[in-house]
């Protein structure tokens, strides 16, 4: 190698940013969840952490490190059933995830947790999770959080969704009782 020029080590230099830059990207890929799940939870104890590990545990997702992130339903994610996305899963494992979340000792009020989901129909856009949390009045919390992910959805892209669904939790507050909603993902 001694006997490179300097415009074989500049192209030799090229070459290996090339092959670094693909890496990246390869990596990149690896880090947008393939698959996503769709769950819910009610804790009820007189600890609030406690209520959290509780609703977490009733939800089927207390055995992970949970990292909240925002609201982007990554292109070409595939919607798998609760039970099979927890089977794919390891204890320990950090897992990604958008996660409503209320915890609340008001007794006898009622508290909600929702995740709202809107989709294009071209499946390689991204589409948007929302959640929304807070007191519940009665009124349908699950189509408010469909409608502000297909606001995102709309302005983002001018397009409205193919697709809008939610998983929305109630509870009546007991103790310290929290609830929870959550899409997770899947690598």
């Amino acid at each position: 190698m001694e006997n490179l020029t300097e415009s074989d080590n500049n192209f030799i230099s090229e070459l290996n940013c090339i092959k670094r830059s693909d890496d990246m990207n390869s990596a990149n890929r690896m880090m947008v969840p393939k698959k996503v799940f769709f769950t819910s939870g009610v804790g009820k104890h007189k600890d609030p952490l406690i209520s959290f590990e509780l609703a977490l545990r009733d939800a089927g997702i207390e055995k992970f490190n949970l990292v909240t992130v925002s609201s982007v339903f990554p292109p070409g994610c595939k919607i798998i059933e609760s039970k099979k996305g927890i089977s794919e899963l390891y204890p320990g494992q950090i897992v990604f995830t958008v996660m409503a979340r209320i915890t609340s000792d008001e007794q006898g009020k009622k508290i909600f947790a929702s995740i709202g989901a809107a989709l294009p129909s071209d499946p390689t856009l991204n589409g948007y999770i929302t959640e929304y949390h807070g007191y519940w009045d009665g009124e349908d919390k699950g189509t408010h959080a469909e409608n502000m992910a297909a606001y995102m959805l709309n302005t983002a892209f001018g397009i409205k969704p193919h697709k809008k669904f939610n998983i929305t939790r109630i509870a009546e507050v007991e103790e310290i009782t929290t609830v929870i909603s959550a899409a997770v993902f899947v690598m």
